[in-house]
This record gives C-alpha cells, structure tokens and sequence, in this order.
C-alpha cells in the first residue's frame, strides 16, 4: 500500500503542501569537524539489476531443536521457512559453537541468534547471556523481538541503554536477569557502578560488530568481553569483515564457525544521484518538490546534526509534510515515539542525524535523502543502505551545492 507525502489538511497550490520560508531554518548550527573529501560523482550510480538466486533452506523452524515454547512463539510470529542466516546459524547456536554471521541488513540476524540464545537459557538454568548492540534503537528493537520469541519461558531480562533514566535499570539487575541487552558504553557504566557482574555470563552476541567499531567502541568493548566468564559461546554479526572485526573475533571467540550469506554490497541495488542546489532557499525548495514527487512514498532524510535536524523537520511541518526527527538532542521516549510513528507509517518523512539513524530498521524506506553530505563515504554507504532493503530497489538522493562541481 502506497502512501501520499501530501498534507492531510487543505493547502494552496492544487494540493500540495504550502511553502514556508526556510530563512529562519537556514542559521549555522556548528559542524562536527573536518569532513573527508568525497568527489560528488560518487553519489551517481545506477542501480544494478541483481539476479536473486532461490535459496532453498535445509529446516523450516519447526524442524530445529528448540524448546517447543519457542517453537510456538515463532509459529505465532509467522516464522515458517528460516532466512539463509537463520538456516545456518541456528543450528550451530543450538549445538554450542561460535558463530561469525556476516550478513546484510535485513536479512533476519536477530532471529538467528535470540533462538538458540533463549534456548540454551532454558536448556541451563545458571547460564547467562549478554547482547550488545551499537545503538539505543537496534537495542530495543532486539530487546522486543527476544520478548516475542521468549514469551512465556519466564526468562528475565533487563536492558541497559543511556538517554534511560537509571532507576528501572538498577531495579532490574537487581531480580540478576538471565539476558542483558544494550549499548557498550551504558553497560560500561553499570560495570564501573558495580550494579552489573558478568562473570557468570556465559553466552554473548555482538551485533554490528563493524558499526560499534566505527563508532569508537573498541576499548568498551574490549573491555566488557574481558569480563565475562572464560568458558562461553560467543556470537559475532557484522555486514563487512575488515581487519579490525577479525581481530576482535580472533581475540575474543573459541574456533568460531563463519557463516557468509552477504548477497553483495548494500548499495548495488539503490540508484543514486545528486540534487544540485544554489543557497539554502533553493535547497529547501528542491527538498519540497522531491517529497511531493508521487514515487516517493517513505523518505529518510539525513542532517550533519541533531540542531539542523530538528530545524528542518519544523520546517517540512510547517509547509504540510507529515515528518518529525530523530537525534541525540531528543529524549529516548521522543525517538522512540518518532521511530514507532515512521514505522506505522504516521508519518512520512524521518529527519535524522547519522548516530541516531544507526539502529533504524524500517522495511519500506523507498528514498534516502541526504539534505547534507555526510562526513565520509563510509557513512554514505550505511546511509543509503537503508532504502532498497531485502532486494527491493531503493533512492538515494545526495544534495551538493553547485560551487562543488
């Protein structure tokens, strides 16, 4: 089903959405230091037409050796046939092995770890288990599919992010759940508080292995794993395997198996092209134009930072579109209503700063619009990689001022 970016309420001009002045939007906001240097033909690529090749899975979830709780959760979520990550993994999780999943997004990692976690839960009452993810969002977002697929196992969990308030937190560890899950420096925090003891953890995942290292996790991250218990089973996730992540790996698993079902790079299936613009009036125009187009119909647009964000999605209010914003400058509660609203397509149009769009996993982004170019080509890969999800072509549109070229 397809969705209008037009207002809902009357507006001028044959239906679409009025025009506000920008001007007042347009004030520098501060930047976030050098930005590297990109060639602005890198944000022109055509789409490739991939070729899907049928997999066919060796086990429908019915067949794995679980507990039958979680094999009537996952009856109950519609789980049937089991994505290439999950076919695979599943089944080494579930006999005890390491496990390197390199995979694209959005093709099921959550489910393939939280089965055989929660079963080896059951399977050991003193077992303990530890998720990391790289952020708030991604964490929450495992947080509730670990609660659908332990519904009624009475496993306890606790989840450990910042922009929460800590009260709930404490009370939690307190009850010793059986999994934490949450964000690398929060559960840093909790460590150095002393209200978190992980050596009697004995199972960890790590998703977006390569992403937490992006962002500067590394030493917290080091850091936690060196805490946990010698003898335990380790989960490793990441969409790339550079240097950094296999040292990592290397480090802190025990002969893991690796599994690969990464289908090529995340942006061979997006076409992308640039907008050319001359002052910040003519960009805020351009921007207009692009959401009204009639093919655009879930758009994700992109700010240097969480002050130009919020700026920009008053200013896409105003003039009609159904839009709010996601950054670091917002409460959790806030970005967890803006996120939950996108989601149930509410709203339209999602404004957000690169670390907050880090946990994003929306299935139906048709456009990623980069109203400000990011700071490295790196970052304009993930960004983009949220449209044209699970094979599906996608946009990206790339704003570059005139003087660039």
């Amino acid at each position: 089903m397809s969705y209008s970016f037009r207002s809902r309420r009357p507006s001028q001009g044959g239906g679409r959405n009025t025009r506000a002045p920008y001007a007042k939007y347009s004030r520098s906001s501060g930047g976030r230091g050098n930005k590297q240097s990109i060639d602005p033909a890198r944000f022109v690529r055509a789409a490739k037409s991939v070729q899907a090749v049928e997999y066919k899975p060796l086990h429908n979830f019915a067949d794995f050796k679980v507990n039958q709780i979680i094999k009537d959760n996952l009856a109950a979520k519609g789980y049937v046939t089991p994505s290439p990550i999950q076919d695979q993994t599943i089944p080494l999780g579930v006999e005890g092995c390491d496990v390197v999943g390199i995979a694209n997004t959005g093709t099921g990692k959550t489910a393939a770890f939280a089965v055989p976690v929660l079963n080896q839960l059951m399977l050991f009452p003193e077992s303990h288990a530890l998720i990391m993810a790289p952020t708030r969002e991604l964490a929450q977002q495992i947080e509730a599919e670990c609660r659908a697929i332990g519904k009624g196992t009475r496993l306890s969990g606790a989840i450990l992010i910042g922009g929460a308030p800590m009260g709930p937190q404490l009370r939690d560890l307190r009850t010793n759940p059986r999994i934490v899950i949450g964000t690398p420096g929060r559960i840093k925090d909790h460590l150095e508080r002393g209200t978190l003891m992980l050596n009697n953890f004995n199972i960890v995942v790590l998703d977006e292995v390569d992403r937490m290292l992006d962002m500067g996790f590394i030493n917290d991250m080091r850091t936690i794993l060196a805490r946990l218990g010698e003898q335990r089973q380790s989960f490793f996730f990441s969409a790339t395997m550079d240097q950094k992540v296999k040292t990592l790996i290397d480090t802190f698993a025990n002969q893991p198996i690796t599994i690969s079902v990464k289908t090529g790079e995340t942006s061979e299936t997006i076409e992308q092209n640039v907008v050319h613009y001359s002052g910040k009036e003519d960009q805020i125009e351009k921007l207009h134009d692009l959401l009204n187009s009639a093919d655009v119909t879930k758009a994700l647009v992109f700010h240097e930072t969480k002050f130009g964000a919020e700026r920009l999605s008053n200013a896409l209010i105003e003039r009609g579109f159904n839009a709010d914003a996601i950054h670091g400058g917002k409460s959790q509660g806030a970005r967890q209503r803006a996120l939950r609203r996108f989601k149930n397509n509410e709203i339209n149009v999602l404004v957000a700063t690169d670390v907050a769009a880090r946990g994003i996993d929306v299935a139906d982004i048709t456009h990623v619009v980069n109203f400000s170019i990011p700071n490295t080509y790196d970052d304009y890969v993930h960004r983009i990689g949220r449209a044209g999800r699970a094979g599906r072509k996608g946009f990206a549109l790339t704003f570059v001022e005139k003087s660039r070229f």
